[in-house]
């Protein structure tokens, strides 16, 4: 390999619009002048998925631990609760009010700048001397952490039409691994140094990367729309109200991560109790079973390239649904627990891909707005699972939590068998051209 090679692999390059770069001939407005394009390579994609994980896991590094925290701070249950419910509400607003100006300003800039201010929340709640402090630093962790769909939307901005997909893959497999790894490393940090360290950890790993980004991301030359910010909120709700495929494919991540949340949030439940009584590192653990089905899901990337983007989604909704057989067996075998959360993640993974990937060709000029908002929906679904799946866990059991996750993966078959139908409805007849 040549020092050339090394430093497209890490970099990328810009290449003329003709000749070698047809494959991606396209305008990105980036700094490689009238008639270049960016080529995003190898090393560039892991990047970005890198820091899509790093910055996502920063929502779920509380949950295990609350205890500590509380106890370290003198906080009430109330108040330990509001750790984890302000940072997702922080989330929330972040991804409609942050993540579209990506669609009116350099991403560049916009990505640097999130990562620093984290860097501060983050330093924010790992000093925390009152419970005040850590909420305020909380509630802002949240808020700066939406910079992952800011990372996603310029990924799939620099990609080329046909790579699209795998593109958004990749960068999303970072993404789900962050939010499957969080607890786990968490868990191990805090058991080894407390969980003070966890956060100045995270914050160390954020300042690198943004240290990394801004020597490596392409500048634009201008930002690809002259919306002011109030219009550019507008034109977020009028995506939805005008494009369908927005709204049914906002329908699929509702769904889809309701029933994620509603394993997630409540497994740890038959897992402590008998016959397992698993301590907390061991239950942890258990997201790295789910990092493989995250990983083989990448492969959705490459069928929607391939124009298989409705059938990639029926198979994966039917493996969602499937895998609450092998759930439903938890308390008698942790094999059958394993096969579950395999298939679950690789389906919920390879739903998520499909839909990342078809919204934004809807309009690439408006990626930022159009993840940003179809987010909102896997906040909404997240927050459903979880309320619904540990609220039923307390009156009827394991049992009754894999049939609402069972119920919530049909309900997307529904939807999916609905949509195919209506298609072949509203499409002309030969007859009538």
């Amino acid at each position: 390999m040549k020092p050339g090679d090394v430093r497209w692999w890490m970099v990328g390059e810009w290449v003329p619009m003709s000749g070698k770069g047809e494959a991606v001939t396209r305008r990105t407005g980036c700094r490689g002048g009238e008639g270049a394009a960016y080529v995003l390579s190898r090393g560039v994609v892991v990047l970005f998925a890198v820091a899509c994980g790093a910055a996502v896991a920063n929502v779920y590094f509380s949950q295990p631990l609350l205890v500590t925290m509380g106890h370290d701070l003198a906080m009430s249950p109330a108040l330990v609760g509001g750790v984890v419910t302000l940072t997702h509400v922080g989330y929330g607003l972040g991804l409609f009010f942050l993540v579209p100006l990506g669609d009116v300003a350099d991403r560049r800039r916009i990505v640097v700048a999130q990562l620093s201010l984290l860097v501060v929340a983050l330093a924010v709640v790992a000093t925390a001397r009152t419970a005040a402090v850590l909420l305020a630093g909380m509630a802002a962790t949240g808020l700066l952490a939406v910079v992952t769909q800011t990372l996603v939307a310029f990924a799939a901005s620099l990609a080329p039409p046909g790579g699209r997909g795998r593109v958004v893959g990749l960068v999303t497999s970072g993404v789900v691994i962050g939010i499957l790894l969080a607890r786990t490393a968490s868990g191990l940090l805090a058991d080894l140094a407390g969980w003070r360290s966890v956060y100045l950890a995270s914050a160390t790993l954020t300042a690198v990367l943004a240290l990394i980004l801004y020597r490596v991301l392409p500048r634009p030359i201008a930002a690809p729309t002259t919306l002011r910010y109030g219009q550019l909120l507008r034109s977020t709700l009028t995506l939805f109200a005008r494009e369908p495929l927005l709204r049914l494919r906002a329908v699929y991540c509702l769904l889809v991560f309701a029933a994620f949340s509603t394993l997630w949030s409540s497994v740890a439940l038959p897992l402590s109790e008998a016959p397992y009584f698993l301590p907390h590192r061991a239950i942890g653990a258990l997201g790295l079973i789910g990092v493989a089905g995250a990983l083989a899901a990448t492969v959705a990337g490459r069928l929607n390239d391939r124009g298989l983007s409705r059938r990639t989604t029926g198979i994966a909704l039917a493996l969602l649904a499937a895998s609450w057989l092998p759930l439903a067996f938890t308390r008698n075998s942790l094999w059958a627990l394993a096969a579950g959360v395999i298939l679950l993640d690789l389906a919920v993974q390879a739903v998520h891909v499909t839909n990342q990937t078809l919204i934004y060709a809807l309009h690439p000029d408006a990626g930022s707005r159009l993840i940003g908002g179809y987010m909102v929906f896997y906040s909404l679904g997240s927050a459903t699972g979880a309320i619904a799946a540990t609220s039923l866990y307390t009156v009827a059991g394991w049992g009754a939590v894999c049939v609402l996750g069972a119920a919530f993966s049909c309900l997307g078959l529904v939807v999916w068998v609905w949509s195919g139908w209506r298609e072949l409805r509203t499409k002309p007849s030969p007859a009538r051209g």
